[in-house]
């Protein structure tokens, strides 16, 4: 979206989407959720969220593409040393939610990039993996929701333009919820990880470039 798109405008432009896959999403794992873990991290993701709302709402769009792709690269290499590190070492201190849960807020809002943080969060509780995608899903649904106001009136990124773009996406995420649920059964976690930190690598150099 960042490169088909303006980087701050892509945000707006893809929030209801998001939104819109959160609820195809909280359907199929309503069930899976853990409650307190969810209001553990919403508070300061919501703190998160509003530090991301003044940080941006100056910043020229070339810094905020910048912001956006150094985040990408960080948030990369994150979910490399998630992967290397047992779960053993991750700290599960009360801190270490409130630190993750506002990182997750502000790369949200400056770029829907709030995935790494949670991962690492949801790694250190040792969730299952459906109460994990389960738990992210519901926490993903709320922030969205969460965010749309100052997407709507602070920043303006979605405006007429914008849901017109979404009318046209929206069958195209309703395709990919269903196409996903079948692959994620066949596709190993392994690959599915390689796949996911190449391409966020390449997406990162080509929004630096853009």
């Amino acid at each position: 979206m960042a490169l088909a798109f303006e980087s701050k405008a892509s945000t707006g432009i893809l929030l209801p989407l998001l939104v819109l896959g959160d609820t195809f999403a909280i359907i199929y794992y309503r069930k899976d959720v853990n409650w307190k873990t969810l209001f553990k991290l919403f508070p300061p993701m919501a703190v998160g969220v509003v530090v991301g709302v003044f940080v941006g709402e100056k910043m020229p769009e070339t810094l905020f593409k910048q912001v956006m792709a150094v985040i990408i690269f960080i948030s990369g290499i994150m979910i490399v040393v998630l992967q290397r590190m047992q779960k053993d070492k991750i700290p599960q201190h009360w801190s270490f939610a409130t630190l993750m849960g506002l990182g997750a807020g502000f790369t949200t809002m400056v770029g829907n990039l709030a995935g790494a943080f949670t991962n690492i969060y949801f790694l250190a509780v040792k969730f299952p993996k459906r109460a994990f995608i389960g738990t992210a899903a519901w926490l993903f649904f709320f922030i969205n929701i969460f965010k749309l106001p100052f997407h709507i009136w602070s920043w303006g990124t979605i405006n007429e333009d914008s849901l017109l773009e979404n009318l046209y996406l929206a069958p195209f995420v309703i395709l990919g919820f269903f196409v996903g649920i079948k692959l994620i059964e066949k596709v190993s976690n392994a690959f599915f990880i390689r796949y996911i930190l190449v391409m966020t690598m390449v997406g990162a150099v080509l929004i630096w470039l853009r």
